[in-house]
Parts: structure tokens; C-alpha cells; sequence
């Protein structure tokens, strides 16, 4: 799990509160149903119940994939460094990055900014595990796949990655850039049929790795247990702030 501390989890009130950053626009669909999470998801009864929250939105942030894979030189690291210091200048106390694959710079963002980062991947892989969890699919980006930035962190939990064949990857890049992130709609046979072969691979869960697949999960089966790394990652948010969390929406 995260180093990360709240000295007072679900109590504070506006006043001792920490200030949330949130890095934006990667993808902006993504980021504006992460707000609504934090939203939805925190235990309040007035609007000044609900946290402080500062979001930059940068969309022409280079893609992560195409960097990590060297099919670009341009790196996404210098402007996201950037957007979370201007947070953090704003007062932002810890920063949250709602896209996976930009963990893959996790260890260099972290020593160029003032405030602490939310390790998304790594609260997921540790909430798995308090779940008793062994074994999870991994639907993500190929940047987050090739990284291993998912296997790494369930290793260390002590729970298998399960990865789709060569050609599900293609397909999960697919819905993930050819559908969502294009504003289209999705191939729902082609995510049932993933979901299947993870699935049958033995995951007890399967893993919404990508925050653009956060978009699809309302129509998710309900024979299948999946896990938003969004959902994961506003329910912290909340808890390190200091506010309280309601119990995440079943998906």
C-alpha cells in the first residue's frame, strides 16, 4: 500500500482537510468521472462536507503508450511534472494522476514534486489482497502491460497477473483508443470476450486498469467481478483527506 498518512482518516472537518490535486486530461473523459467519484463517493451533507480540490486538465500531454513503447520521443514526463507543481503551488497536499499508465514514472515524479502521489496501482493491489484475492485479470494499456506496472504490484501482494493473449491486448487497445478515447461507441462482444478468456485463465476478479475502461463498467456483467482503478483511487483520496468514504457503488 501507499506510504502515504492521514493523521485524522474520515474525521476532519473543511478547516483540517487536506487539499486534493488531481492531474487531468489523460484522457479528459476519465478525469471528469474521476471527479464525479470523489463527488458520489464522499459521506456528505452540505457542500462543505465535500473536499478541496484543485484540477488542471492537460490534454496534450504526449501519450504515455507510444512513449514508454518508443514509438515516440516525446516524453509525457516533463509537462506532467509540471501540472502537479502547479497544483501543489495552488496548495494541492497530495496530488492523484487518473491514468495507470502514467505510474510507469511514478519514482520520477515523485522526487520532482513537493506533495505526495496516490500510487493507484499499488492501493489497488493492496486493497485485492486484504480481499483475500490470488489470482486478477489485467485489462490496461499496452505501455502498462509491457512495463509490467500492474504485474509488479500484484506480485508484491502476492496475487497473479493474468494478461490477455496477443490478440485480446490488440482488441483491449482497441476499445481503449479506437472507441472510448475517440468518443465512439464500444464493441461490447469484443470486451465480453476478453473478460471471457481472463476469466477461464483463473482471475477471481479482472482489474479495470485503464481509467478509460472506468467508462464502460456500468454495463459490466454482473457474473464477473471487476475492480475500477478509479474506484480504488477515489476511495483513498477521500480517506487520505481526511473526509469519510461511502462504500463504493458494486460493479
Amino acid at each position: 500500500m501507499s506510504s502515504i498518512s492521514c493523521s485524522n482518516p474520515g474525521g476532519g472537518d473543511s478547516h483540517t482537510r487536506k487539499k486534493l490535486g488531481i492531474v487531468g486530461g489523460m484522457g479528459p473523459a476519465a478525469s471528469a468521472y474521476f471527479y464525479e467519484l470523489l463527488t458520489s463517493m464522499t459521506l456528505a451533507e452540505t457542500d462543505q462536507d465535500h473536499l478541496e480540490i484543485y484540477l488542471v486538465s492537460r490534454p496534450a500531454i504526449p501519450d504515455r503508450t507510444a512513449f514508454i513503447l518508443g514509438e515516440s520521443t516525446e516524453s509525457p514526463l516533463p509537462p506532467v511534472i509540471e501540472a502537479c507543481n502547479a497544483l501543489v503551488s495552488l496548495g494541492a497536499d497530495l496530488v492523484a494522476i487518473p491514468c495507470a499508465t502514467t505510474h510507469h514514472f511514478y519514482d520520477e515524479l515523485s522526487r520532482s514534486i513537493k506533495a505526495p502521489i496516490v500510487h493507484m496501482i499499488r492501493e489497488t493491489a493492496g486493497s485485492l489482497a486484504s480481499l483475500g484475492v490470488q489470482t486478477a485479470g489485467v485489462m490496461a494499456t499496452d505501455g502498462a502491460v509491457k512495463s509490467g506496472l500492474f504485474q509488479k504490484e500484484l506480485d508484491a501482494a502476492g496475487i497473479r497477473a493474468v494478461i490477455p493473449s496477443p490478440q485480446k491486448q490488440l482488441d483491449v487497445m482497441y476499445l481503449i483508443y479506437d472507441c472510448i478515447k475517440a468518443g465512439k461507441k464500444f464493441d461490447a462482444s469484443m470486451f465480453d470476450s476478453i473478460v471471457e478468456e481472463l476469466t477461464l485463465s483463473g482471475s477471481q476478479a479482472i482489474i479495470l486498469a485503464c481509467t478509460e475502461l472506468s467508462l464502460i463498467k456500468r454495463r459490466a456483467r454482473p457474473d464477473v467481478w471487476f475492480v475500477d482503478v478509479l474506484d480504488v483511487l477515489a476511495r483513498r483520496c477521500i480517506e487520505l483527506c481526511g473526509a469519510t468514504p461511502l462504500t463504493p457503488p458494486e460493479v
